[in-house]
């Protein structure tokens, strides 16, 4: 067996399979609860049901891992040859993942860091990409948990929403409630900011709301070398043209991603999300 620094994450995420097998990425599963059936994402929901779930107004919440499902994951990436781990989870602030992380990482059998990234989808991603590059040069845990660190400081996310009702119904909005209250007549941005799903700014329609989202993603690019991530539920067509351009405006544009986000996400944000990860290399 070889022995490394193994890289472990959840599935929030969604970074595309071929790379976590590429990089020995572990992603551990949050779970959908869809009525009274509880779905692990990425294996037993697809977001086509949960997007048809949400337009039939059926219950559908989200729960994290528990800590037993972390301990046996830890136990098998330490008998595949790891002599320590970097678990890399989404924003404390929007889950208890982290949480379950740190109480199996007491028993492991190796030596664990748990890191709250406060990151979400391809911002956790690019995080845990840079954590396994590191590991794959040879990095030590402390550099891996650097690299990570450092690649969370540099990366921006930015979301579009046809309507705050999936937010406001999970409690994820903190003060965008306060801020856009009633006006359902407002395309919302929002930003992560702090860990946090945060307002940012209120566009009349959703065209203009989708344009000023590729101003934020590009301005935030600016020159420097980036990589992007573009997300969706159910609005292929429009992540894909958002993703074109920018491909045409961002100069120091690296890997570009284009993926509709797991059910986890999707149940928070509904059918429609456009969402952009800009981050730094």
């Amino acid at each position: 067996m070889s022995r490394h620094v193994a890289i472990v994450t959840d599935s929030t995420a969604y970074l595309p399979q071929r790379t976590m097998e590429r990089h020995g990425i572990t992603a551990v599963p949050l779970t959908v609860v869809l009525g009274d059936r509880a779905l692990e994402e990425g294996t037993e929901i697809s977001t086509r049901s949960l997007a048809l779930a949400l337009q039939k107004r059926r219950s559908v919440t989200t729960s994290r891992p528990s800590p037993q499902v972390f301990a046996e994951t830890y136990r098998r990436v330490a008998e595949s040859g790891a002599t320590g781990i970097v678990s890399l989870h989404l924003s404390a602030e929007l889950s208890g993942t982290h949480d379950a992380a740190v109480l199996a990482a007491r028993e492991a059998p190796v030596p664990v860091r748990v890191v709250d990234t406060g990151m979400i989808a391809m911002a956790l991603g690019f995080c845990a990409l840079s954590a396994a590059e590191t590991a794959e040069a040879g990095g030590t845990m402390d550099e891996a948990v650097a690299a990570a660190e450092k690649r969370a400081s540099g990366t921006s996310a930015f979301f579009y929403v046809d309507t705050l009702d999936y937010l406001r119904r999970g409690g994820r909005i903190g003060a965008a409630q306060a801020l856009f209250g009633s006006a359902l007549a407002v395309k919302p941005l929002l930003q992560l900011d702090g860990g946090r799903i945060e307002p940012l700014e209120k566009v009349r329609t959703a065209s203009r709301a989708i344009a000023r989202l590729e101003e934020l993603a590009a301005d935030r690019a600016g020159g420097a070398r980036v990589d992007i991530a573009v997300h969706h539920l159910a609005a292929p067509d429009r992540a894909s043209a958002l993703a074109d351009r920018l491909r045409a405006r961002v100069p120091g544009l690296g890997e570009l991603h284009v993926s509709e986000v797991g059910a986890v996400i999707g149940a928070h944000t509904g059918p429609g999300l456009l969402g952009v990860v800009v981050s730094a290399r």
